[in-house]
């Protein structure tokens, strides 16, 4: 599920926590990791606040998979800034993060401020937090390799049609050896290879119906 920040409660942890029916995945929205740029976006919470909310999730569920959102380039946005950004990524270490560029919209109020970041500026900001992601998110999801973990198994797989791809509680792909009749089902998979961001396996046994 996605929430904003301001919005994820004590009461929406506890209930993720204790419930086999909901996945072990949460997308939360950092946008930026410095709290000047988070005030002019009206995001409503900073750095600070926003860090001790990821480490309580964390704590209260230590399997899940937190993913999020963030801007690079908004007007204003200096390399501190960034380094901002960077060190949030770091202190959280999200599974996954969708980065993106900004870009003005016509009729907002990002789009009538004067301080504009130039293109090559924000293209050198902008590879700089997309490569601390992809090197955060490969240690984070890695961590799994070679145990056994509940996978809904979804469809066949594309490129091999000896193969299905499943889905774990937190979100990340499996591939593994089956056919089209496992569809739907839950499978216990050992995590065999890891490569990057998505995993290979081999199915132990079949599992129970809210894979828990």
């Amino acid at each position: 599920m996605t929430s904003h920040p301001k919005d994820l409660s004590d009461e929406l942890i506890e209930v993720m926590k204790n419930s086999k029916k909901i996945c072990k995945h949460i997308h939360l929205p950092l946008q930026s990791g410095s709290s000047k740029i988070l005030k002019a976006m009206n995001r409503c919470y900073d750095k600070e606040t926003y860090i001790a909310l990821a480490n309580k999730i964390r704590r209260e569920i230590p399997d899940i998979s937190i993913t999020t959102d963030i801007i690079v380039g908004f007007p204003g946005e200096t390399l501190e800034d960034v380094k901002e950004t960077i060190d949030v990524i770091e202190k959280v270490s999200f599974d996954n993060a969708f980065t993106f560029i900004y870009s003005k919209r016509t009729g907002t109020p990002a789009a009538a401020m004067e301080n504009q970041v130039d293109a090559a500026t924000v293209k050198k900001h902008f590879d700089m937090v997309l490569t601390k992601v992809q090197e955060t998110a490969k240690k984070q999801l890695g961590r799994f390799l070679g145990k056994t973990v509940c996978v809904l198994c979804e469809g066949t797989n594309e490129q091999d049609a000896d193969f299905l791809d499943g889905r774990m509680s937190g979100n990340t792909i499996v591939h593994f050896p089956g056919d089209a009749s496992m569809i739907g089902k839950f499978y216990n998979v050992k995590l065999t290879a890891f490569h990057g961001f998505y995993y290979d396996g081999e199915i132990v046994d079949k599992a129970g119906n809210d894979c828990g």
